[in-house]
């Protein structure tokens, strides 16, 4: 691995929030509504589904976070650019970082909700 790879990757991702989210709204659910009645095990039984269906191929991820995502990089199939450590939440940024080219993380905790993250560059 190049010194430059080990300073920035590239990753799209998946939010589902939930009422243990820091932010309680978002481009799906401005007042909350949804989000502050789902509980995080909710939550996650949903991202590990949607993961299912893009690992059996039956969905694409981009297809998948802009359909399902909390995040408002749901519009760009939940790209979120390039990132250097230290600009994202330690949990998302050290999954992000330890996933192979093209990989799929499991389940990630942060302070936003629970997250499946695509490193893909």
């Amino acid at each position: 691995m190049s010194s430059r790879q080990l300073q920035q990757v590239k990753a799209s991702h998946i939010l589902i929030k939930h009422e243990g989210s820091r932010r309680k709204a978002s481009w799906k659910d401005p007042d909350g509504v949804r989000i502050q009645s789902t509980r995080r095990d909710s939550a996650v039984a949903q991202l590990k589904a949607l993961r299912e269906e893009i690992i059996s191929g039956s969905a694409t991820f981009e297809d998948v976070a802009s359909r399902h995502s909390d995040c408002s990089s749901a519009k760009r199939g939940g790209d979120l650019g390039p990132f250097k450590r230290g600009q994202m939440q330690r949990a998302f940024e050290d999954v992000a970082f330890s996933l192979n080219v093209g990989e799929i993380s499991d389940i990630v905790d942060t302070d936003s909700g629970v997250h499946i993250i695509l490193r893909t560059a």
